[in-house]
């Protein structure tokens, strides 16, 4: 085990070089673990996820599966899926999603998804419980520096939605969704709080209504 194993806080960006952070997330003890690196920093994000940041994770899920059904948008979405560019980048998104053109760039049987090699997804999706600092500080930057199109954080405590465009190595906030036209925001965030009173069945019922407007 190396020096920095063994120092290792979780939950938090320590200062690491690539071959480091590749030795860590070998170890059978992160099998499970959300892993991500940039600037020369590591992130290990340990389970367990509670039952709150489960269930906002599936209702976003399948909202955005069944907007683009209806819409006849093309789609793959990818839960906790690893983007990396070798030696710069690595992250394992809550959810991301390939959108239109890009829907079946990346073939089966691929592992990590080499962004040296394929294209960034359109949309990347945090749901954030116990990391809601990091996922508007951090990560936002490094998905600025990726050049995802999109990025959504779902903030599990207020019940919300940040959403923001990122463009020319910035990012700004967005009330609509620009790669999933006429999305809104508000519908998503108002069948998060519907989660909190009703079944699942009984949300997607409103979301059909919603989407079929």
């Amino acid at each position: 085990m190396t020096q920095l194993q063994t120092q290792l806080v979780t939950d938090q960006w320590i200062a690491a070089t690539w071959d480091e952070y590749l030795k860590i997330i070998e170890d059978p003890a992160f099998d499970k673990a959300s892993c991500y690196y940039h600037n020369g920093n590591l992130r290990i994000e340990m389970p367990p996820l509670g039952h709150d940041h489960a269930c906002d994770n599936t209702i976003i899920s399948f909202a955005v599966n069944l907007f683009c059904t209806l819409k006849g948008i093309p789609l793959k979405g990818l839960t906790n899926c690893t983007y990396r560019k070798t030696g710069i980048d690595d992250c394992q998104p809550d959810l991301s999603y390939y959108i239109g053109d890009n829907a079946q760039v990346v073939p089966w049987k691929t592992r990590i998804i080499d962004l040296d090699q394929y294209p960034i997804p359109a949309l990347f999706i945090e749901i954030a419980d116990t990391s809601l600092a990091d996922d508007k500080g951090e990560k936002r930057l490094q998905y600025e520096d990726l050049k995802v199109a999109e990025y959504w954080i779902v903030d599990v405590e207020n019940i919300q939605i940040l959403a923001f465009a990122i463009a020319d190595g910035g990012s700004r906030r967005i009330s609509e969704s620009q790669v999933l036209p006429a999305l809104k925001m508000s519908v998503l965030a108002e069948a998060l709080r519907r989660t909190r009173q009703m079944d699942q069945a009984q949300v997607g019922a409103w979301l059909l209504s919603q989407f079929q407007q």
